[in-house]
């Protein structure tokens, strides 16, 4: 492995990196805003799970692809932009569930939340090209584990950092709406402004030029 400071400088840069707000704590906290903090939860699991797909893809030295072909880039992205706003306008027209969640209508947002949350991080090609840009800076060819084993274990350490600031970022946003919950007014309200913020995280992703 790398060397104990290069490890240090990982470590602190991947925590500045998770904990500036971005598009997957804006996300989870649209989630649960939405939805309640179950499915906030689970949404954070959904985006975590996905995660690995990109590490997987690094490691093994797909992600390069979005270097070498732009236009499966271009492609991936827009998908994944058409989805978030799909998703924003779909929350938005759901019906407020008034005086708190019902466990039977909360399982089911959860669940949903959680498998929409996976397509969302997979269909995200910034995340691919962020750990093909950020790991080999850390990676050691010399060391005694293969360059892919490397890949692995600190795509691991980023993807559980990151996961932990979605996690904060739940928390915060569910103590902000607890109390709002019980008027079906203000529901439907906080269902309004989860789903504006996911066709905003789309229309980012679209517009964005890399």
């Amino acid at each position: 492995m790398p060397s104990l400071d290069i490890l240090l400088t990982f470590f602190v840069t991947t925590a500045i990196f998770a904990y500036i707000p971005g598009p997957a704590m804006l996300y989870a906290a649209a989630q649960t805003m939405a939805r309640g903090r179950f499915a906030g939860l689970m949404a954070s699991l959904g985006i975590h799970l996905g995660g690995y797909v990109h590490v997987l893809a690094a490691a093994a030295g797909l992600s390069i692809l979005f270097h070498a072909v732009p236009t499966l880039y271009l492609a991936v992205k827009l998908a994944g932009a058409a989805y978030l706003v799909w998703l924003g306008f779909t929350l938005m027209r759901a019906k407020a569930s008034g005086g708190g969640h019902l466990p039977a209508v909360e399982a089911k947002s959860a669940r949903r939340a959680f498998f929409e949350s996976i397509t969302v991080e997979v269909l995200n090609p910034k995340t691919a090209i962020f750990f093909v840009a950020f790991l080999p800076q850390f990676t050691d060819a010399s060391a005694a584990f293969p360059v892919w084993v490397q890949f692995l274990l600190l795509g691991t350490v980023v993807n559980l950092m990151f996961s932990s600031a979605d996690l904060v970022c739940v928390f915060l946003a569910d103590a902000v709406v607890v109390k709002m919950r019980r008027s079906t007014r203000a529901q439907r309200l906080l269902q309004r402004a989860g789903g504006t913020v996911l066709i905003g995280l789309g229309a980012h992703l679209a517009w964005q030029r890399t």
